[in-house]
């Protein structure tokens, strides 16, 4: 790129910056949720309205139309049954009646026809326009007294100041049939609304009096005041607390209720897990006393439960990182709290080096590092040898057992254990399963109900509920209901339970060992979810998760040897293995140019950030100084892999943008869109191939979400096509903050029904995963030359293409395409053609 062409573009990505900047400046939060929060609160009272008005004009057409149909059959079969017979005068007059009433209906709808069609063209005619919404107006949208009270429930819900009409407006109740009724008895009621007032005040403040209680009873409550004097008197505080201390949910309210938060600036307190920011933000703003979004409220990508009046904010520590982009020096917040630090996830890892840079120039931001584990020496160190302030946890004595010889099968192992302990030992004490994912638990929940059917009803009852990331939020509450009297409760759960939430009545954990983990080798390119043995820092958390209500027993699925030669002591940070391309472009977007001097904690391979600068470069999101572009700049405003971002910048060039962020929303859910009972497999797949498209997966994915749409988001269409209802309802939510996110970046929305351009638009962003077909059949990736394979589940499986882009590789058994798309090779050279060539056998070849 010339340097003049630099320069503009330079300036240009600046001047972009500023009117982001500006519109966040000028745009004034009202205080109420984001619109997927107010659909699903039904707060919206015109939505319901025309809801209400659509549901009634379709019903009442259709049951016209079933009528008419049902008098003309009527009067068929009269014609034909009673053509040859001799009728009655009655029976005639019945007759003749029938088509009179036939014939005046047909007349009516062709009279109805005719005045519309001259309504709409008499040229200037208003009133008649009028007349005729007068006259629909006066057909569907006549309001009941239960309609009336509705729209005063709202009101009242919306907190809007209304006046009690002096005129009550009478009308009549219009129905197709009426049933007489005789008052026989009046039930005696409760008239003395005093009365009614007491009680449930008297609710109101047993609820408090058990919140209270529950506070209190926490083991951070009796370091209150030595917390907040500490706050107040060093600027960064290390603290060191056992899982279920209350150092997430209290800290917070302590610095609220002690005034260390300055008057107009809020508390942010990042989460690792978006599960956790948004239950522990429900259950803080239920201690406080206050609806879910004002006081207390929470930010995860892709939604938003805060308003101007938010004071403690919990939110996911990428969110924080985003924004940096638009508020460089944080000030906006007061406290920052980095809540769960042990977990060392790639956010917090960037976080870490950014805070602290920070807090040497804004010497009234107080920064709390909080961690489970005994790690907090290595985070004093790194913030300048900031003091520890130490949190003892409720800690009761945990028996720990290990296996005489390693196990064969742990899935088959852990089942055997958790029936040993169901039927040995005495209740009550719930059980703690730890496995790698949703397949497993599912696997493992299965044959418990089948092995607890099969023993009978003479031992007590077992209850299985699971836990992981895709489980819908009113089943992952159940964990935390009572166990029952005379039952057990067994948690299957992934690693989220071993620091991101505590579970009450917990006093036998089951550890396997084991955890899945994203691996990342830049080599290649390709990104592992593997499973690995866990560290002993891991083993040592979840042992703990047994001592929490009394004393509790570990069983270990492995021996002891295995736990002291086989065990690493603490995790790799997640920064030494994972591709860093977002993270890259987002320092950039801040104006950290020297990545290699960046101050990390545990700094990764600069192989990885290498090829990170490498793909952003490709993407046109770097130019050739290793300055950021506007496209760079556009691209970093998405919460989206790079690739990603940019598909979705491309679509503006191709006038497919709508249909690619519903893509991009897809893909962003897409492990859990379809389900397949094993009870209707075959049916599953039946359903699912009614949405296949030959162009490939994404396009199939467009499919799903348009027919949905088309049935108005029914929860039964989902039900009937096998398809995950929730899962449907994210995606929905993703698409409208991509689609704010497009008004953000200055790009319009535009549609098309071809699906060529849509094609191009997912090459501009995805041209690095092509692969080809070879002579002996296998597809080979272009820019490495390894052998990769079909995901089965994709609709082009077993089809024979000669290129095909991939969305992702997976490796499991061997190295799986996950979403593909079939495109002509001449494309790429189109997309890319600073990274692609012609070779003379017609295959892409890099440049």
């Amino acid at each position: 790129m010339p340097s003049s062409d630099t320069d503009n573009d330079i300036r240009e990505r600046d001047a972009l910056a500023k009117r982001i900047k500006q519109r966040d400046k000028d745009k004034k939060s009202d205080g109420k949720p984001s619109k997927s929060r107010n659909r699903e609160q039904t707060n919206d009272r015109n939505e319901i309205n025309r809801l209400r008005y659509e549901s009634r004009k379709s019903y009442l057409k259709k049951r016209k139309d079933d009528k008419l149909d049902e008098l003309e059959l009527l009067v068929k079969d009269d014609e034909t049954i009673f053509s040859n017979e001799v009728l009655t005068k009655k029976e005639l007059a019945d007759k003749e009646y029938r088509k009179k009433i036939l014939d005046a209906a047909k007349n009516y709808d062709k009279a109805g026809d005719k005045l519309k069609e001259k309504r709409y063209h008499v040229p200037g005619a208003k009133d008649i326009d009028e007349g005729a919404k007068k006259e629909l107006e006066d057909e569907y949208i006549k309001k009941a007294d239960r309609l009336n009270w509705e729209d005063e429930q709202f009101k009242s819900a919306l907190g809007i100041a209304k006046k009690k009409d002096k005129k009550k407006s009478g009308f009549d109740l219009v129905f197709d049939d009426g049933i007489d009724f005789v008052e026989a008895v009046t039930l005696a009621g409760t008239n003395n609304i005093e009365e009614l007032r007491k009680k449930e005040k008297e609710e109101y403040q047993q609820r408090r009096k058990t919140i209270d209680e529950v506070r209190k009873s926490l083991p951070v409550y009796s370091f209150r005041d030595d917390f907040i004097e500490a706050v107040k008197e060093y600027q960064v505080l290390i603290v060191e607390g056992e899982t279920g201390s209350g150092k997430t949910t209290q800290l917070p309210q302590y610095l609220m209720e002690s005034g260390v938060i300055e008057e107009g600036k809020m508390l942010g307190c990042t989460q690792p897990r978006r599960v956790a920011a948004m239950s522990v933000a429900a259950r803080v703003a239920e201690e406080v006393g206050t609806k879910l979004g004002q006081k207390v409220g929470y930010t995860i990508r892709f939604e938003d439960c805060t308003s101007d009046k938010t004071i403690i904010k919990y939110m996911t520590d990428g969110m924080l990182l985003r924004e940096f982009l638009n508020e460089p020096d944080l000030g906006s917040y007061s406290v920052i709290i980095i809540d769960e630090a042990h977990e060392r996830t790639l956010h917090t890892d960037i976080l870490f080096g950014l805070v602290k840079d920070i807090a040497r120039f804004r010497p009234d931001l107080r920064l709390i590092i909080a961690s489970a584990t005994l790690d907090a020496e290595k985070f004093s160190t790194f913030f300048d040898d900031a003091p520890i302030f130490r949190i003892p946890g409720r800690r009761f004595p945990v028996s720990i057992y290990y296996t005489k010889a390693p196990e064969a099968d742990y899935i088959d192992a852990t089942i055997i254990t958790v029936l040993q302990i169901h039927l040995t030992q005495p209740l009550p004490g719930d059980i703690l399963v730890f496995l790698t994912g949703q397949e497993e638990i599912e696997s493992v929940m299965e044959a418990l109900i089948d092995r607890m059917r099969h023993l009978g009803s003479g031992y007590k009852e077992l209850i299985v509920l699971p836990v992981y990331a895709n489980l819908p939020s009113d089943m992952q509450i159940k964990i935390f209901e009572p166990t029952p009297h005379d039952a057990r409760k067994v948690v299957l759960a992934t690693n989220i339970a071993e620091t991101s939430v505590t579970i009450d009545g917990i006093a036998y954990v089951i550890d396997p060992g084991f955890a899945k983990q994203n691996s990342f080798n830049p080599r290649s390119g390709v990104e592992h979810l593997h499973i690995v043995t866990i560290s002993k820092a891991a083993s040592n958390q979840r042992a703990g998760r047994a001592g929490r209500t009394g004393p509790g027993k570990c069983f270990r699925l492995y021996t002891a040897w295995a736990y002291q030669h086989e065990l690493e002591e603490q995790p790799v940070p997640e920064i030494q293995r994972t591709n860093m391309g977002n993270v890259v472009l987002l320092l950039k977007s801040l104006g950290i140019h020297d990545l290699v001097n960046f101050d990390f904690i545990d700094p990764p391979p600069h192989e990885t950030l290498a090829i990170a600068l490498e793909q952003l470069y490709a993407l046109g999101a770097l130019n050739h100084r290793g300055q950021l572009t506007k496209l760079g700049r556009r691209m970093a405003e998405f919460p989206c892999d790079p690739c990603l971002s940019k598909m979705i910048i491309s679509s503006e060039k191709y006038g497919c943008s709508s249909e690619i962020i519903t893509i991009a929303a897809m893909l962003s859910v897409n492990s859990a869109i379809f389900y397949r009972p094993k009870s209707q497999i075959v049916h599953a797949d039946t359903a699912r191939k009614y949405f296949w498209h030959p162009s490939g997966d994404h396009l199939t994915l467009l499919n799903v979400y348009n027919h949905w749409k088309d049935s108005e988001f029914s929860q039964q269409w989902c039900l009937e096509n096998f398809i995950q209802y929730r899962t449907m309802k994210r995606a929905r939510d993703v698409r409208e903050q991509l689609e704010g996110l497009l008004e953000r970046v200055e790009i319009s929305l535009t549609t098309t029904t071809e699906p060529e351009p849509i094609l191009k638009a997912i090459a501009s962003g995805y041209f690095f995963n092509c692969s080809v077909l070879d002579k002996k059949g296998d597809f080979k990736t272009v820019k490495h030359r390894h052998t990769v394979h079909m995901h089965p589940s994709s609709c082009l499986f077993g089809e024979p293409q000669r290129c095909v882009l991939y969305h992702e590789l997976v490796y499991t058994t061997k190295e799986y395409m996950r979403e593909i798309v079939t495109i002509d090779p001449n494309w790429l050279y189109e997309v890319a053609p600073h990274y692609y060539k012609e070779s003379p056998k017609g295959i892409p070849e890099l440049c």
